[in-house]
């Protein structure tokens, strides 16, 4: 019979960090453990990322909730999870390491044999304009070749002094540049702002108005003058149907996908099938889990035909991480496969 528990765990950020919603000194986790009681010894391990303030699960039932998903872990199957993105994030990567020997290979390919690695785009987090240029120099310095800003939380005009600034050094043939506004950008006064974005030849900006407005964004996506993604417009949108409308409505160049925000490995799936079929790109990004959330999104996005660079953490941003064997060459996420994991300042519920 299967049998599962689960532990919280408070993540301490080495920096504080910062994005449109404040300042970020801690995020709060669940890790939950799988096992069948014939064979203890061997067990899966999830994170159930829970993402306070965005996640559309941010509910005070939520402990309650995975305290019964694992109390019926048996007949998980049945269970409908639909409403609890990061549950089942973390119940389908235990589900699948449990399945594949307890090793924390959740996604078997050469990735986590150490055969090849996942280019990534290095994040620079907002911050005021000095901390942000010496950032934006620390990950040129590591190779980097796309860089993705945060803005919306400074003076717009440095925000583009910051993009001029990088743009005077590298053209888009050598660095490519993504911005994610978190939705920081009025409707009446987005567009304008895309305009003067488009001048520092940027990839794409992700959410450059709050998610919810449908009509506003699909004017901005048929008017802008550079691409948009998709972000949180698509957390808390379940089933296929409705995936498919929301597509429709809206007709983006892109989706931004965040497999603990958006309905774990399935809901990520019914997303990328229904954006391909409309000629909507896509790409995979974390949400600040720690190693073990991480390593499977890592491991299922190198069972995918990526062909730019994603959107993953390094997991670096800790104090606390869990040691793993996830390792940041350059531009590129790798799985050391003679690399451990260390469990032992888990204790289990």
């Amino acid at each position: 019979m299967l049998k599962a528990s689960y532990t919280p765990y408070t993540l301490h950020f080495k920096v504080p960090s910062g994005t449109s919603r404040g300042i970020l000194t801690e995020k709060e986790t669940y890790f939950v453990k799988v096992w069948d009681d014939a064979a203890p010894d061997r067990y899966g391990l999830g994170e159930c990322a829970l993402f306070r303030g965005l996640g559309a699960d941010d509910r005070p039932e939520y402990e309650s909730v995975l305290q019964r998903v694992c109390r019926e872990m048996d007949c998980y199957e049945s269970l409908d999870l639909s409403a609890w993105s990061s549950i089942r994030f973390g119940v389908e990567t235990a589900l699948l390491d449990w399945q594949n020997g307890g090793r924390r290979v959740v996604y078997p390919s050469d990735f986590v044999t150490g055969g090849r690695g996942i280019t990534i785009n290095g994040l620079i987090w907002m911050g005021d304009k000095r901390t942000m240029a010496a950032r934006i120099e620390e990950k040129l310095a590591a190779g980097f070749s796309c860089i993705k800003l945060k803005i919306g939380a400074i003076d717009f005009d440095d925000e583009c002094d910051l993009l001029a600034f990088i743009r005077s050094r590298y053209g888009r043939d050598t660095i490519e540049l993504r911005v994610d506004a978190n939705g920081a950008f009025v409707p009446d006064r987005a567009l304008e702002c895309l305009k003067r974005l488009s001048d520092y030849d940027l990839h794409s900006i992700e959410q450059p108005i709050r998610a919810g407005q449908w009509e506003a964004m699909a004017r901005l996506c048929e008017a802008s003058p550079l691409p948009v993604a998709l972000d949180e417009e698509l957390i808390g949108v379940s089933g296929v149907a409705a995936k498919v409308d929301l597509l429709e409505a809206i007709a983006p160049q892109y989706v931004v996908l965040k497999p603990s925000l958006i309905g774990g490995f399935s809901g990520t799936q019914e997303w990328i099938d229904a954006a391909r079929a409309r000629g909507i790109g896509w790409w995979i990004t974390s949400a600040l889990e720690s190693n073990v959330g991480l390593n499977a999104i890592a491991q299922f996005t190198a069972t995918l035909p990526v062909n730019m660079p994603q959107g993953l953490g390094t997991g670096a941003l800790y104090t606390n991480n869990i040691p793993s064997p996830l390792e940041q060459v350059g531009e590129v996420l790798r799985y050391n496969p003679a690399g451990g994991w260390n469990f032992s300042e888990l204790s289990w519920r």
